[in-house]
C-alpha cells in the first residue's frame, strides 16, 4: 500500500533531519529480516543510532533534495548505494560498539524452499527419529543410512546445501524432519559512511595494533632505503648516530693517547668483564649453597644424636646397657 502525502512528508522530513544531525551511518542489507528482529536491534540501539528504511527511489529523491538545501553537504554518496533491499544505520557514536550490537542480534532460521544458502548445511551423522518406513526419503537425497534401535540413523555426516546454492524442496523437507535450523539472519553491513568518506565496511576489522604493527614496518623500509642512499631522515638518524658512535668507539679503543668516558667502560669491560658481572645471581647462589650446607647438616646432627642416645647406657629395659646387657 503506497504512503498518504502526508506520510510521505514526514519520512522526507524525518530523513533530512538524520542527514543533517548524523555525520556517521551503515548502510546495512535487510534480507530476510523480520519485523520483531529489526525492532529488537532498534531498541539495542536507543540512544545510540537510528535505523531508517524505505523505498531506493524514496531514499534517492530525500538526498537529492537535501543536497540541493545544502550544496556543500557530502552526503551526496549515499545516493549512489541506495540499490537492493538496504537501510540506514545513522549515529555520532562509535561505529566499532554500533557494529557489536547489530551483528550480535541474529536469529537462527529454518531453510526456506528456494532461497539462496548463505552458508554451508552439514547434517551430522546420528540417530534421526524417523521411523524405517522413511529410509527411500533418505535415498533420494543419496545418504547413507542404517536402521538402529527401530530408526533410522545416519552414517556419515552430510554435506547437504554449498553456500549460495538454493535450497530445494527435498533438502528444506530434511531438515525440517530433523528440526534443524541452518541459517542465522541479522542486519548485514555492507559500508561504512564517515564524514563524506565511504567505504566497506571490513575496514572497522582494522585495530589500533594492525596500525602500529604496519607503520613500524613502514618506519623500517625508510630507514633502510634511508641508509642505503645516504639521506637522511628522521627515521635513519637514530641509526645513524649509532653506526657513528661505534665507528669512533672502534677507533678510540685502538688509539693509545686518546680516548672519552664511555670509551674507557668499554676497554675495561673487555679486560675484564667478571667485573660487570651482576651480584644478584650470585648473592642467590650463595645462599641456596648455605641454604643447602644447612639442610645437609641437619640429618649429620641427627645422626650423632642417635649414635649418642645408643651409647648412652640405656637398654631397652631401662638399665645400664654395660651391666645389666649380659644379664639379660
Amino acid at each position: 500500500m503506497p504512503l498518504s502525502t502526508e506520510r510521505k512528508a514526514e519520512y522526507f522530513e524525518r530523513m533530512k533531519g538524520m542527514l543533517a544531525e548524523y555525520n556517521k551511518a551503515f548502510i546495512v542489507a535487510v534480507d530476510n529480516v523480520g519485523s520483531l528482529q529489526l525492532q529488537m536491534t532498534r531498541k539495542e540501539l536507543r540512544g545510540q543510532a537510528e535505523i531508517l528504511m524505505g523505498k531506493n527511489t524514496m531514499m534517492r529523491k530525500v538526498i537529492k533534495e537535501f543536497m540541493d538545501e545544502n550544496p556543500d553537504s557530502p552526503v551526496e554518496k549515499l545516493s549512489e548505494i541506495c540499490r537492493g533491499n538496504v537501510g540506514f544505520i545513522f549515529t555520532n557514536g562509535d561505529l566499532g560498539h554500533v557494529r557489536k550490537v547489530v551483528e550480535a542480534n541474529t536469529r537462527p532460521a529454518p531453510a526456506r524452499v528456494g532461497a539462496i544458502a548463505p552458508s554451508k548445511v552439514i547434517v551430522p551423522a546420528g540417530p534421526t527419529g524417523c521411523d524405517p518406513g522413511q529410509t527411500a526419503f533418505f535415498q533420494t537425497l543419496q545418504i547413507a543410512t542404517k536402521i538402529t534401535r527401530g530408526q533410522i540413523e545416519m552414517v556419515n555426516d552430510t554435506e547437504l546445501i554449498e553456500v549460495g546454492e538454493k535450497v530445494t524442496a527435498s533438502q528444506a523437507a530434511l531438515l525440517q524432519k530433523l528440526s534443524i535450523e541452518p541459517f542465522t539472519y541479522g542486519l548485514i553491513l555492507k559500508n561504512v559512511y564517515d564524514n563524506g568518506s565511504l567505504f566497506d565496511a571490513k575496514v572497522l576489522d582494522i585495530t589500533d595494533d594492525v596500525l602500529a604493527a604496519k607503520f613500524c614496518e613502514a618506519l623500517k623500509t625508510l630507514a633502510s632505503l634511508s641508509l642505503a642512499m645516504g639521506y637522511p631522515t628522521q627515521a635513519s638518524v637514530p641509526h645513524s648516530v649509532v653506526n657513528a658512535y661505534k665507528a669512533i668507539l672502534s677507533v678510540t679503543l685502538q688509539l693509545e693517547n686518546y680516548s672519552f668516558k664511555q670509551a674507557d667502560e668499554v676497554e675495561e669491560y673487555l679486560k675484564d668483564p667478571s667485573k660487570f658481572a651482576g651480584s644478584g645471581g650470585g648473592g642467590g647462589g650463595g645462599a641456596a649453597a648455605a641454604s643447602g650446607g644447612a639442610a645437609a647438616a641437619k640429618p649429620e646432627e641427627k645422626e650423632e644424636e642417635e649414635e649418642l642416645d645408643l651409647a648412652g647406657g640405656m637398654d631397652m629395659f631401662g638399665g645400664d646397657a654395660g651391666g645389666g646387657g649380659g644379664d639379660y
